[in-house]
Parts: C-alpha cells; sequence; structure tokens
C-alpha cells in the first residue's frame, strides 16, 4: 500500500507543476497582428481592406487588429478638396501587405496642395520584412 501512496504523490508532483507552469506562464492564445491606417492628409479617406470599407477622418486613426496570416490588398479612396483643380497619388495609396506572426503594420497618410494639384500620399512600415524592393 505503501508503494502505491508513493508512485501517486511522485505522478502528482509533476503534473500539478505542469498545470501551474501552464497557468502562470502567460500563453497566448492569439497573435497580435495589426494593422494601423493613420490619416494625417487634409481630408476623410476610404480605405478599402479585407471586405470592408473603413471611413477614417482627417486627422484620425483606424486599427485593424487579430488579422490571421496571410496577404492581403488594400486600396484607398479620396475626394480632391474643392479647392483644388486636380488630384494626384503619392506612394502606398494600394497594395499588398502580408501578415506573419506578430506583424505590425503602419500605413501613414499625408497631402499637399501645389499650384491646385492636391496630391494624397501614403507610406508603409511594417514590423516584418514586406518584400519591398527599392531602386537605390
Amino acid at each position: 500500500m505503501k508503494r502505491e501512496s508513493v508512485m501517486i504523490k511522485r505522478t502528482i508532483k509533476p503534473g500539478l507543476f505542469l498545470l501551474f507552469v501552464l497557468m502562470f506562464s502567460g500563453c497566448k492564445t492569439s497573435v497580435d497582428n495589426r494593422i494601423t491606417f493613420e490619416n494625417l492628409s487634409a481630408g476623410d479617406i476610404i480605405v478599402s481592406f479585407r471586405g470592408e470599407s473603413l471611413a477614417i477622418a482627417a486627422n484620425q486613426t483606424t486599427v485593424i487588429t487579430e488579422i490571421p496570416k496571410g496577404t492581403y490588398s488594400y486600396t484607398t479612396v479620396f475626394t480632391k478638396p474643392a479647392s483644388a483643380s486636380s488630384s494626384a497619388t503619392k506612394g502606398d495609396v494600394a497594395g499588398n501587405v502580408i501578415i506573419k506572426a506578430g506583424t505590425k503594420i503602419l500605413i501613414l497618410y499625408t497631402s499637399t496642395l501645389e499650384a491646385g494639384i492636391y496630391t494624397l500620399s501614403a507610406t508603409i512600415s511594417s514590423s516584418d520584412d514586406q518584400g519591398i524592393v527599392t531602386s537605390p
């Protein structure tokens, strides 16, 4: 009988230890994949991302979290101000983003109005390699 109780104690202790380690180790159940659209331009924009239209007012930010791994495309729509005779885009106003584990992406929008031309510009920054190749 003594031998059985010793065996049970030896089996329970490692099991309890493993349970405590799992409970208090801070295991994440989800990965923090996020994309932030920050609109510092003079006007409102609409971003199409993952089948949704995201209206982002001037000087506002929208954050999308818990994005599954994969490659996603996005596009940006804007309206030129009444004071502009024409409009143009520059930079990463549309493109693809690659989401891996723990990816954080920022797309920053700015604008200029010169000689009647309203230009919406966007730059992308990522915590991961997006496979973007730039010319020297």
